[in-house]
Parts: C-alpha cells; sequence; structure tokens
C-alpha cells in the first residue's frame, strides 16, 4: 500500500501527516521502494498490526499510543 492508502487508513490524515508517522522508529519499514526510490509501499498486514497497536483510536488524536 502507499502513503495515500494508509493517510487514509489513519483517519485522513493529510499526506505529511503520514509521511511524519511512517518515519517513526516504531513503523514498520516499506517492502518495497519504486519510481526511482522516491515511492515507497508497505504491506497492509503490517501497516493494520501498527496501527491496531499504536492507533487503536486512529480517528483521534496523533500521539501514539503505550
Amino acid at each position: 500500500m502507499a502513503l495515500s492508502d494508509i493517510a487514509d487508513m489513519l483517519g485522513g490524515v493529510s499526506r505529511t501527516r503520514a509521511t511524519e508517522i511512517t518515519n517513526r522508529s516504531t513503523f514498520p519499514d516499506p517492502i518495497d521502494t519504486v519510481a526511482s526510490g522516491k515511492v515507497r509501499v508497505w504491506d497492509r498486514a503490517d501497516v493494520e498490526a501498527w496501527i491496531k497497536r499504536y492507533r487503536p483510536n486512529q480517528r483521534g488524536g496523533d500521539e501514539e499510543q503505550p
């Protein structure tokens, strides 16, 4: 999945905010980089697991949950 998909899964955050979130050390590593190394893609199951753990109420605040 691409950054825009992740932004949607996080409750419609901006692409800028999604970029900040995907750059966190806790966020899963992308499974590939395409388009001359500029576009990262992630495994949906990895992203869903991260959201379940760190953002169970992702439409709420922006802070990670313990």
